[in-house]
């Protein structure tokens, strides 16, 4: 029998398919489009809707740093401390990232969240059904309780996201974005039964092996 990818690292046998995305823990082959992806822009240059401003470095700079933060997460996940790049590709074709994390979740049942999405595709949904697949496979697949995000005040399209998902506010945070620059980020908190389902199903692929990683 031949050894698969999947066999050495069982996460990567896990599939998320929504009705237009495929969302998969990403994969050294995946990077050379999220990379394109990320210098064809996410956002309006003259603001920063990150606390981590990382999408400032130079496109000769931005590659290699990309790269290292996927691999250092990777290496990192244990059931008691995660954290899940997932490509997000439509058309097999890669458009953003979708993460998840958690910290001691067999405990807490927390997950927490952040995304980004190429900018030509804003504005047509993508983003709510991105988060919704993570929302339904945190919840109904590795049973958390809770899930925790935010945005900084000033960006209405992420916090309309989460609030279409039915995520109450949760305090505020002072963060710095770019150096010397402070702002005010928006915290957000959303129970699993306050969870505003979408009205298609998820399919999951690999679920087991997931869950030996992420829960035991």
């Amino acid at each position: 029998m031949t050894t698969t990818i999947a066999d050495v690292w069982p996460l990567f046998a896990l599939r998320l398919r929504t009705p237009r995305l495929e969302l998969r823990p990403a994969r050294d082959e995946d990077l050379p489009g999220l990379v394109d992806a990320a210098l064809a822009g996410v956002h309006d240059p003259a603001t920063m809707p990150f606390g981590v401003p990382w999408t400032d470095a130079s496109p000769e700079d931005l590659p290699a740093a990309f790269a290292k933060h996927l691999w250092d997460q990777r290496v990192r996940v244990a059931p008691e401390s995660w954290t899940v790049e997932f490509a997000v590709l439509e058309d097999g074709a890669p458009i953003g990232v979708q993460e998840l994390s958690a910290q001691a979740f067999a405990v807490r049942r927390t997950v927490t969240s952040g995304s980004w999405l190429t900018l030509d595709r804003h504005g047509r949904g993508l983003g709510t059904e991105m988060r919704a697949a993570l929302l339904l496979f945190a919840f109904d697949h590795l049973e958390a309780e809770f899930a925790e995000s935010g945005a900084l005040v000033w960006n209405a399209a992420s916090l309309g996201v989460s609030r279409k998902l039915g995520y109450r506010d949760n305090g505020t945070a002072r963060v710095q974005t770019r150096p010397g620059h402070l702002d005010e980020e928006q915290l957000v908190r959303l129970a699993r039964q306050d969870f505003v389902r979408p009205t298609w199903q998820l399919r999951v692929d690999g679920l087991d092996a997931a869950r030996q990683a992420l829960v035991r």
